[in-house]
């Protein structure tokens, strides 16, 4: 059961409010009071039942006022909910948006604007996948969660640029935020695509810490290394941070990193030298066993609010008579 409104719930402090005040008022001397003589004839008289409840209506009262703000807050159940059995590949891609992600070796137009092109053929490819997005730079984000919409997936990628994080390459954050997306989802149908052209260099968890995560839940890890051969054409447009030097490459001891990540999680390394070789990668990160997966999903819910409120008010009403005939006390 779900409550609709629930803010409306915080109603039922006036009538535990209430409550507590009637009970101070009871046991509290009072002020003023009228002396009557001792009449002990009466001591072995039977006591009526008016005098047994005088307390009944304001409870009756404080008991409807209790069940309309419970009517308030919509109590629901769900109505029609149905299973959905799916055959899909679940798949997490982290993309480094991190300032050297602008380097102009790859034609045309630079890293970023290549991995972004590629990596938009690869979801129009994955009808019934789930795929999720990570962007990271010194700071991981979730651009977009798993999703079966590959036209939403690719639309988020359209805006995605170099900027939008403090420039940086936490690559252990950006695989610790895929991991919470796939964490309750089928291992052996799950993986995670990284696409970086640089080392780790901030952030946490490590990388090789996350991957260490991964291996234990049975996640794969497929790592790419963008970068060309030999890194000679900067965009012009872009000021290096070291004075206008060409951007770096990715280094032996980058890769090194890289593929102790894959090879622990049971993924695989790729080095992407150009376009049509992140491409062909792409491609080739298809092995992957698709599972049954049950979905439940709620279509419908049913409202309860009337088991609440009619009785609510009939309560309501009986404490109010009550204390206007047969229960009425004196002022």
């Amino acid at each position: 059961m779900r409550f609709a409104d629930p803010v409306y719930l915080l109603l039922l402090l006036v009538p535990l409010g209430w409550a507590v005040a009637r009970w101070r008022d009871r046991r509290a001397v009072p002020v003023e009071r009228i002396g009557f003589p001792g009449l002990p004839f009466l001591q072995g008289a039977p006591v009526t039942w008016r005098a047994r409840w005088p307390w009944l209506p304001d409870a009756l009262r404080m008991l409807g006022l209790a069940l309309l703000a419970v009517a308030l807050a919509r109590p629901q159940v769900p109505h029609e909910v149905r299973q959905i059995r799916s055959k899909s590949r679940n798949i997490m891609v982290a993309l480094d948006i991190s300032s050297s992600m602008k380097a102009g070796d790859f034609q045309p137009g630079n890293r970023l604007m290549v991995a972004r092109s590629v990596l938009a053929d690869f979801t129009r490819e994955r009808k019934g996948d789930l795929l999720g997005l990570v962007i990271f730079a010194g700071r991981a984000f979730l651009q977009a969660p798993l999703t079966p919409d590959n036209d939403l997936l690719g639309r988020m990628l359209g805006k995605v640029d170099i900027g939008m994080l403090p420039d940086g390459t936490a690559i252990g954050t950006a695989i610790a935020t895929c991991l919470n997306q796939l964490k309750d989802l089928p291992p052996a149908a799950s993986a995670i695509v990284l696409i970086t052209d640089g080392a780790n260099n901030t952030g946490k968890p490590s990388p090789l810490v996350a991957a260490e995560a991964a291996r234990a839940i049975g996640i794969r890890i497929h790592t790419i290394g963008v970068s060309a051969a030999d890194t000679t054409a900067p965009d012009k447009r872009f000021i290096w941070r070291a004075g206008g030097r060409t951007p770096d490459r990715l280094t032996s001891g980058d890769e090194a990193i890289l593929k102790r990540i894959s090879d622990r999680t049971g993924g695989r390394y790729f080095r992407a030298t150009d376009p049509q070789a992140l491409k062909e990668i792409l491609s080739a990160i298809d092995p992957l066993e698709r599972r049954e997966v049950k979905i439940s999903e709620t279509r419908d819910y049913r409202e309860l609010f009337g088991f609440a409120l009619g009785p609510g008010l009939g309560l309501l009403a009986v404490g109010l008579v009550l204390g206007a005939t047969r229960l009425r006390g004196l002022p």
